[in-house]
C-alpha cells in the first residue's frame, strides 16, 4: 500500500490536474502546493479521510514543519491513521495493532504445536531408523 503512494517532491501543474487536496478544498493547485506530492489527484478518498480526521490546515502545518526527507513518511502515516479511524472510530490504528498481536500469538501457538509434532515424529523415525540401520549394531530380525 505504501509503495503506491507518491513520495516525490517535484510537482508540475502544467499538464496535470489539481491534487486531491486542492480538488476537495476547491482551490487552485499551484507548483508550491504542500499537498500535491503526497496526495495526487487519484487519491481523493484518502485525502478526504485525512482532512476529516486531522483537518487540512493541521496537515499543512505538520508537513510544512517537517524536513523534506520525513514528509513522505508523515503523509503515509496520516493516511494510514485516518483510514484506520474511518474504519474503526474508537480504536483506529490501535485496534488494528491489537488484532495483529492476537493473530501473531495464535500463530506462535500453532508453530509451537507444529514443532512439538515434528519433534515427536523425529524421535519416532529416529528410533525406526536405528532398529533397521546397518550402523545400529544389531539388525531388526525378531
Amino acid at each position: 500500500m505504501a509503495a503506491s503512494r507518491s513520495s516525490s517532491t517535484s510537482f508540475s501543474n502544467a499538464s496535470t490536474s489539481p491534487c486531491a487536496a486542492c480538488k476537495l478544498l476547491r482551490r487552485t493547485c499551484n507548483s508550491d502546493c504542500v499537498f500535491a506530492p503526497y496526495f495526487p489527484d487519484d487519491q481523493s478518498q484518502q485525502f478526504a479521510n485525512v482532512e476529516k480526521i486531522f483537518g487540512a490546515s493541521n496537515v499543512a502545518n505538520m508537513l510544512n514543519d517537517l524536513p523534506i526527507h520525513q514528509k513522505g513518511d508523515a503523509a503515509n502515516s496520516l493516511i494510514f491513521e485516518a483510514d484506520a479511524r474511518v474504519k474503526e472510530p474508537i480504536y483506529g490504528c490501535v485496534g488494528a495493532i491489537s488484532r495483529l498481536q492476537l493473530e501473531v500469538a495464535q500463530l506462535q501457538k500453532e508453530l509451537c504445536s507444529a514443532h512439538t509434532g515434528i519433534d515427536r515424529y523425529g524421535v519416532y523415525t529416529a528410533g525406526q531408523e536405528y532398529k533397521g540401520s546397518a550402523y545400529g549394531g544389531a539388525s531388526a530380525s525378531f
